[in-house]
């Protein structure tokens, strides 16, 4: 098990899972496409910073969260649009619409840096509910990694089935490096596409925690601690828990 991940937990866990973890982070402290490692970071602390927010709470206990008017309790590390973006995704997912987005990207936000952050938020929500799942404290922040952006588009990117643009697998070129585990891949794996290298690290932590890939279409596989549907079975219930619509 590595060192760093999950040194103090009272439950035995996985090697690859600690491995997968600590490469989670340093990918977070590195520059990415649109942000460099220090803006990343203020992401992840917003994120933590966003389960006790007051006004958050009153979105969430609204019959719409349209009907709710005041401001979030930020770190202040982020602009608006960000703040707006992170909280409601970590506190109210459920409720969001294409209007709403259209919303956050009208502060200023640009498309690129709202699908980073929205990868930010799924792995960093990921990491801290497995490692409080386990009793463990949050991991702290490391430090950020010196750099610049990329600022790499793909150029099959456009908008037609999803709210911002994606990368359909037949417009995948070169350039994009590993997208898709198969050209018929389903539509959650491309909900990142349109920033690739956000899309390769949240899926690198995501089958670490789910399954790998390869296998997902393998019913009979067993290749965790508990079977395939004992698997599905507890995924279904969360994301039922979760309003997941997916």
């Amino acid at each position: 098990m590595s060192a760093t991940a999950f040194a103090a937990s009272p439950f035995p866990v996985r090697a690859d899972l600690a491995d997968a973890h600590d490469a989670a982070w340093r990918a977070l402290a590195a520059p990415g496409t649109w942000l460099d490692g220090a803006q990343r970071l203020a992401v992840a602390a917003e994120i933590r910073h966003a389960r006790g927010c007051a006004h958050c709470a009153r979105i969430k206990a609204a019959l719409s969260p349209n009907a709710v008017r005041g401001a979030h309790d930020a770190t202040g590390q982020t602009g608006a649009a960000e703040v707006e973006l992170i909280h409601r995704l970590v506190n109210d997912p459920g409720r969001l619409s294409e209007a709403w987005s259209q919303s956050v990207l009208a502060l200023g936000l640009s498309e690129g840096a709202y699908v980073e952050i929205v990868g930010i938020v799924a792995m960093v929500m990921m990491m801290d509910t497995c490692t409080r799942a386990l009793g463990l404290p949050d991991r702290a922040l490391p430090a950020p990694a010196p750099g610049e952006p990329t600022r790499y588009r793909p150029p099959g990117a456009r908008k037609a089935a999803a709210w911002l643009p994606i990368v359909e697998p037949p417009d995948t070129v070169e350039a994009d490096g590993p997208m898709y585990p198969s050209p018929k891949a389903g539509y959650i794996y491309r909900g990142l596409s349109s920033v690739p290298q956000s899309m390769r690290d949240y899926w690198a932590l995501a089958n670490c925690h789910y399954l790998p890939g390869q296998v997902i279409y393998r019913f009979d596989a067993t290749v965790r601690a508990i079977t395939r549907p004992q698997t599905e079975l507890l995924a279904a219930r969360v994301s039922a828990l979760h309003q997941c619509l997916y």
